[in-house]
C-alpha cells in the first residue's frame, strides 16, 4: 500500500484546486528548473538545480538521464540515495489529483537504484536498496530491497535471493 496523505476537495475536481495547495509562483520556478535539467547533459548540473532549486535529496553519484521528470509540485518529496541511475523519460510524482481528492506522498529511492526507461514512479512508494526497475514499469507498490521488479501492474521477476544466486553462477 502506497503512504499517502489524501485531501477531499468538494464542487470542482482537485487540479482546479491546484494553487490551493500549492503555490504558483513555486510551479513556474519548479518548472523552468525540471526543464533545465530535463535537458542538460551535465550530470552535476541536473543533480545542482534538483538540490539547491528543487530541494531534493540527491545522493552523490546518482544520475538522472535526459528527459526525466521529477514532481512539479512537491519535488521535495522525492528523496534519492548513493550511485542510483534513474532512466531516460521517467516520471517521478509525489502527488495526483484525483476527482473527489488529492494525494500527496513521499518517494524514497534506495541507494544503487536502478530504474529504466519509460518508468512511472507513483507517490508514496519505497524503493529498497539495490534494487532494479525494468524499463515501462507503473512503480504503484513498494519495492523490496535487491529485487527485480517490471510490468504494469508491477510484479516481482526476481527476489533479492535470487538475484544474489544469479550474480554468483
Amino acid at each position: 500500500m502506497r503512504k499517502t496523505e489524501r485531501y477531499p476537495v468538494s464542487g470542482a475536481n482537485s487540479l482546479w484546486h491546484v494553487y490551493d495547495t500549492v503555490p504558483f509562483w513555486k510551479v513556474v520556478k519548479n518548472f523552468v528548473f525540471i526543464q533545465a535539467a530535463r535537458y542538460t547533459p551535465f550530470l552535476s548540473w541536473k543533480n545542482f538545480f534538483y538540490r539547491t532549486f528543487l530541494k531534493m535529496e540527491v545522493g552523490e553519484q546518482t544520475s538522472f538521464a535526459l528527459m526525466v521528470m521529477v514532481d512539479v509540485m512537491f519535488p521535495e518529496r522525492i528523496k534519492i540515495g548513493v550511485n542510483s541511475v534513474v532512466g531516460y523519460n521517467t516520471t517521478i510524482l509525489a502527488h495526483e489529483y484525483l476527482i473527489d481528492e488529492y494525494r500527496i506522498g513521499d518517494v524514497i529511492i534506495g541507494d544503487r537504484v536502478l530504474i529504466g526507461a519509460n518508468t512511472t514512479v507513483l507517490p508514496g512508494v519505497t524503493i529498497g536498496n539495490d534494487a532494479i526497475i525494468s524499463a515501462a514499469t507503473l512503480v504503484n507498490k513498494d519495492v523490496p530491497e535487491g529485487c527485480f521488479v517490471g510490468g504494469n501492474p508491477m510484479r516481482i521477476i526476481y527476489t533479492k535471493e535470487q538475484m544474489l544466486e544469479r550474480k554468483n553462477k
